[in-house]
This record gives structure tokens, C-alpha cells and sequence, in this order.
């Protein structure tokens, strides 16, 4: 390697994507990563026990070298995917979210889905089984930052009423599966899109109002909604998985009971995923579950501060959607975990076993790196003053 490689003045693609990365977003990122593969570690054996049948018996460490798998899969995706240039990044979220879109209608075609937990959100390709939902996500946030953007250069387009009729097609196959959870989190991520837009004050509250009805129509409709809504709020009926999620907390106190010691996780339901904040709760202790959380709150605070100076409206609007996404995610399954939220089947981010979860997180937060690169040769939005003067 010559004596000019990754110095400042290496003009490659490569020295170029080391100088203009954010370092201290991508550390954060690595830390997470390395913290889900010590909890899945932590998780594995009780998983292993709970998921073992008369007919097939899981080895203790099965989940664990599958999470490690998807971690070397899932790392050059990430890679890759930074070191896109903002139009690639753009024009290829756009076709991939057309993609998986399409995704969503297959699961939803007889035959064409596979179902679990009486859930149709799982499509099967190949022998290989993937979630286009949790694909789509990033891809969305893209596609949506990009119309939004159009209107400051022609005000006069419907971009607005676009990109909502986006929304409305994909909230509509996402509630067909059912999945309340990813709905509500779209729809949230693109109000604030929508908001950070210019979208009317008056105009948001009607959207709100819409939105509550929406869940309260799925709670007159939808008999698991009504159900978990039901125990979250009168603490009766079968609350198992909750009480066993809080026992793991009180179990593990400050600083847990140390690692492969904990007990209260072999009667957890999905310690692996859903609960595996948990898992972190009884063998690591309230300290370690701060110092995930407090990863989480690193992360959007410091994409949110360097979208303060931004002057491309599509950088601004993407970027922070894309943090926003992560960190309601992120603060959704930690709440269900505390109770302070009804029981929902949603991942924490790069913690959580999970194929499809992991390689969509990786390319989300591979486009997040993109946006925020500090690239001083990148020439302003052609209506970045309107932006700022918006």
C-alpha cells in the first residue's frame, strides 16, 4: 500500500469515502452491531430450548452463528451502499422501493406468502424466506424525501398529495397482512418528512386525527389489536409475555447477574428478537440497557444537528427520516420490553437475530452514511435557497 493511502490527499474513490464518512456516526453504528452479536450470544441458549421440538433440537449457540452470518453478510451491504454517490443512491432506493412494493402484493397472493403467527408478511423465493416490509422502510423514506423535495423547485406540483397517496397505497397492504406496528411507524416517519416539508400545522392535525382513527378502526376490527390494547391498559388476560420481560429486569438489577448466568430468560417468548432488550436487562444489567439506549439517542441527535446546516432539501428530508425510522424502532421495542407500550412484534435495530431485519437495517443505515458524507465537492441543490428561505 503506498505511503499516500487514506492520507488526505488520496484523490481514490476509496480515500475519498474515508475522508467524507462520518467517523463517529459509523463507530456508533459498529458498537450496536457488536453489542446484538454479545446479546444474541446471551440469548441463543433459552431460544434454542423454547424453540426445540420432539422432532428437531436446536443447538444452544444455533442462533448466535446465524446472527454472525448475517453480520458478515450484512456489513459490505452496508459498506457498499455508503459509498454510493447521492444520485445513485436516490435513483436506485426509488426502483427498489417499486420493487418491494410489488413484494408486498406477492405476500398478499395466495400461495405466493408464507404465513406465521397468523401473519402474512414473509415471502418465499427459492427455498429463502424474506419480509419485503422491512426492505421497503428505507426505500420508502427515499422515495418520499424526493418528491417532497420537488415542490421547492416548482411549488405548483402535487408532490405533497403524492407522496401521501404512496403512503395510503402502502399502509393499505401493510394493514391486508396484518402489521399495525409497521404502519403506524411509516406513517409517522412521513409526517415528519412532511412537517420538516412545509406541510400546513392545520394540515398535520387533521392527518394526526386521521391516523388515531386508523388504529382505533383496527381496534374495532382486528381482534389480536383489541386484545393487546386490552392487556396493555387493564392488565388483565394472559400477560405472560410482559410480566416474564419485567422479571428479567428486576432479575438483573444494576449490573446484571453476569453474562450465561441469567435464568428469567428461558421463559421468555422470542428472547431472541422481541424481548431480546430483556435479555440485556437481566445479564447485563440497567447500565448496559442505558448504554444501548443512550447509542440509539446518539445516533438521531447527531444526524438531526448535521441536517441543521444542510442546504439540499432532499439530503435534509431523507436523512432525517431515515433517523427518525431508526429511532422510533428502536424506541418501540424498548417500550414494549418496559411496558410502556402494548405487546408489538417489532426488532431492535442491529440487536435482534433476524435475516431480513439485519440486511434492511444495513442498507438504511449504508444510505444514511451516504447522506450525511461530508463531501465538499458536492454542488448545492439547484433550489437550495428556496430551501432556506422555505
Amino acid at each position: 500500500m503506498s505511503a499516500e493511502a487514506f492520507s488526505r490527499g488520496d484523490r481514490s474513490w476509496l480515500g475519498r469515502w474515508f475522508w467524507t464518512i462520518d467517523k463517529p456516526l459509523l463507530t456508533a453504528v459498529f458498537t450496536l452491531i457488536g453489542c446484538g452479536v454479545i446479546a444474541v450470544a446471551a440469548a441463543s441458549p433459552a431460544a434454542a430450548h423454547r424453540l426445540s421440538g420432539t422432532n428437531f433440537r436446536y443447538d444452544d449457540l444455533f442462533f448466535l452463528k446465524r446472527q454472525v452470518l448475517w453480520v458478515l453478510a450484512g456489513l459490505p451491504l452496508l459498506l457498499a451502499v455508503s459509498m454510493l454517490p447521492l444520485q445513485w443512491a436516490k435513483r436506485l432506493s426509488v426502483l427498489g422501493a417499486g420493487v418491494f412494493a410489488l413484494g408486498l402484493v406477492l405476500v398478499l397472493i395466495g400461495g405466493s406468502g408464507a404465513e406465521s403467527n397468523g401473519a402474512m408478511r414473509w415471502l418465499a423465493v427459492g427455498g429463502f424466506q424474506f419480509q419485503p416490509s422491512e426492505f421497503l422502510k428505507p426505500l420508502f423514506v427515499i422515495t418520499t424525501a424526493w418528491l417532497l423535495s420537488v415542490r421547492f423547485e416548482d411549488r405548483s406540483l402535487p408532490t405533497m398529495q403524492m407522496s401521501f397517496g404512496l403512503l395510503a397505497a402502502i399502509a393499505l397492504l401493510l394493514l391486508a397482512q396484518p402489521d399495525l406496528g409497521q404502519t403506524v411507524l411509516i406513517g409517522a416517519v412521513w409526517l415528519i418528512q412532511a412537517m420538516l416539508a412545509g406541510m400546513p400545522l392545520a394540515l398535520f392535525g387533521l392527518l394526526l386525527l386521521g391516523g388515531l382513527l386508523m388504529i382505533g378502526a383496527a381496534y374495532l376490527m382486528l381482534p389480536h389489536v383489541a386484545d393487546r390494547i386490552d392487556k396493555f391498559i387493564t392488565g388483565g388476560g394472559d400477560t405472560y409475555q410482559i410480566d416474564k420481560a419485567l422479571d428479567c429486569f428486576r432479575a438483573g438489577g444494576l449490573f446484571g447477574v453476569g453474562p450465561g448466568e441469567g435464568t428469567m430468560k428461558f421463559r421468555l417468548p422470542e428472547p431472541h428478537t422481541d424481548y431480546i432488550f430483556s435479555v440485556i436487562g437481566e445479564e447485563f444489567g440497567l447500565i448496559a440497557c442505558l448504554f444501548v439506549a443512550s447509542l440509539y439517542i446518539f445516533i438521531v441527535v447527531r444526524v438531526f444537528l448535521a441536517m441543521l446546516d444542510e442546504e439540499d432539501p432532499f439530503v435534509m428530508l431523507a436523512a432525517s427520516g431515515l433517523a427518525a425510522q431508526f429511532g422510533l424502532q428502536a424506541s418501540i421495542n424498548m417500550a414494549v420490553n418496559l411496558k410502556l407500550l402494548p405487546s408489538k412484534g417489532m426488532t431492535l435495530p442491529f440487536i435482534s437475530h433476524g435475516g431480513s431485519s439485519f440486511l434492511a437495517l444495513c442498507l438504511g443505515m449504508g444510505l444514511l452514511l451516504a447522506l450525511t458524507r461530508r463531501n465538499p465537492f458536492r454542488n448545492a441543490s439547484p433550489y437550495a435557497e428556496r430551501w432556506r428561505t422555505a
